[in-house]
């Protein structure tokens, strides 16, 4: 919606990274790419049979671009969409430009609001700052407590980036402290080329950080917020599909397209290399059936099948899945490798399975006992 931010985040991937096409772009996507998008969008629903369709508004801030117009926009798709499909529209917001006014837009659109935040605290959000260096914290908290106080029907979420130095079980409970409805714990993208903060080629910082998080999830006994990561690994240890990039083998489902009608991969992709994200494509003279065709799309469809071969031969594979695509990259060799995450993978993966397994399998029972 926005191609800028208000903010600039010191570990930003998309400002600070390799990949510098935002700056040859459009600011803002005219009102002639978001009428095509829109006729995109329905067109792939109705092609498909789409009973429902997820729309990000994105940035950037999307926020820039005025609330006014993420609702006309939001509005256009589900008007043009076809009968019995269900657009569930959500905005992802640094939250420092929520006011009131603005929120009652979006929520009179059904446009839900997802919030990115570092943690629950000053501390957590030192690289938060806008562009003359000035932290975030007070305007970002300002814009979250509002949500979850006048508007909690449109609350979405908090989205979290991990960061090791930062203690685990104190950054999820303040984060509790701003009432998310659901929590995302992602990973700093990072790759073989260029690791992520902390990184060790022998260690599991980040591993052993989400299993700390993980204990203080599980251990209080009822759900405080959904914890999408957990969800998921627990899921797909009974079986079960996941809903998330970073675990499991179900085939990505997203595209960007950007402010000037570009169709693109998945935008943590930027943080690999300059034009990673590129397909050639914009909505003007393709559909997104061209964009499942296209040969780097195609090649994340196949699963385990287009994963290296010490990740087709783990017995993790059905649960890791290889790890988030972006950070399997290794320049010179591409994405067919593990991921740079995969030893903090399979601690974390590994201490769910025997956590869930405690908790679930019943004692063993001395002979002649009955239970």
């Amino acid at each position: 919606m926005h191609g800028r931010c208000n903010l600039a985040c010191r570990y930003c991937y998309l400002y600070e990274g390799p990949d510098h096409t935002w700056s040859t772009r459009p600011a803002a996507a005219s009102p002639e790419v978001l009428d095509r998008t829109a006729t995109r969008i329905a067109e792939h629903a109705r092609v498909h049979g789409l009973p429902h369709l997820s729309l990000v508004l994105h940035g950037g801030e999307p926020l820039l671009a005025g609330a006014a117009t993420l609702g006309r926009f939001t509005a256009l798709v589900r008007e043009r969409a076809p009968e019995g499909c269900e657009v569930h529209a959500v905005v992802q917001t640094n939250a420092t430009l929520l006011t009131e006014r603005r929120l009652a837009a979006l929520a009179r659109h059904r446009v839900r609001v997802g919030i990115s935040l570092d943690g629950g605290l000053p501390a957590h959000n030192a690289r938060r700052v806008d562009r003359a260096g000035r932290p975030s914290w007070t305007a970002a908290t300002r814009g979250a407590r509002l949500v979850a106080e006048r508007f909690p029907d449109s609350y979405a979420g908090i989205l979290a980036v991990i960061d090791p130095a930062q203690d685990p079980v104190e950054t999820y409970e303040s984060l509790l402290t701003l009432r998310p409805p659901t929590l995302d714990l992602l990973l700093p993208h990072g790759n073989w080329s260029a690791p992520p903060p902390g990184w060790e080629p022998s260690g599991t910082v980040y591993g052993s950080w989400l299993c700390a998080a993980f204990d203080r999830w599980w251990g209080a006994g009822h759900r405080e917020a959904r914890v999408r990561l957990f969800e998921e690994c627990l899921a797909l240890l009974l079986g079960l599909p996941s809903a998330v990039e970073p675990l499991g083998l179900a085939p990505f489902d997203a595209v960007v397209v950007e402010t000037d009608g570009t169709i693109e991969q998945v935008d943590s992709l930027k943080s690999a290399y300059e034009g990673a994200a590129w397909t050639g494509l914009d909505v003007f003279h393709d559909d997104f059936d061209a964009a499942l065709a296209h040969p780097a799309v195609a090649a994340r469809q196949a699963g385990a099948a287009a994963l290296a071969a010490d990740c087709r031969a783990c017995p993790l594979l059905d649960v890791c899945g290889g790890g988030q695509y972006a950070h399997r990259y290794r320049a010179g060799h591409g994405f067919a490798n593990p991921s740079v995450y995969c030893a903090d993978l399979q601690r974390f993966i590994r201490h769910v399975a025997a956590v869930l397994t405690a908790d679930t399998v019943p004692a063993a029972h001395p002979e002649g006992d009955h239970p």
